[in-house]
């Protein structure tokens, strides 16, 4: 049951880090990293995508806690 819930917050986290990835914004930042010639990644979806990882983490590591 714990891991299909951490699977479900999982799925949703990155549901929303993909919203905000594909979003448009005023203050983007300069492109870190071009993808094609009109994509890239900006110095805002670093911190996006930082923000997703330690999500992702703590999820992990409460699913892979042991039960009492």
């Amino acid at each position: 049951m714990r891991t299909a819930a951490g699977a479900l917050v999982a799925l949703v986290l990155s549901g929303f880090t993909a919203l905000l990835l594909h979003g448009t914004y005023e203050f983007e930042g300069p492109v870190v990293l071009t993808l094609t010639y009109n994509h890239g990644l900006h110095a805002g979806d670093v911190l996006i995508l930082l923000g997703w990882v330690v999500a992702i983490v703590a999820v992990v590591l409460l699913v892979r806690r042991p039960s009492r």
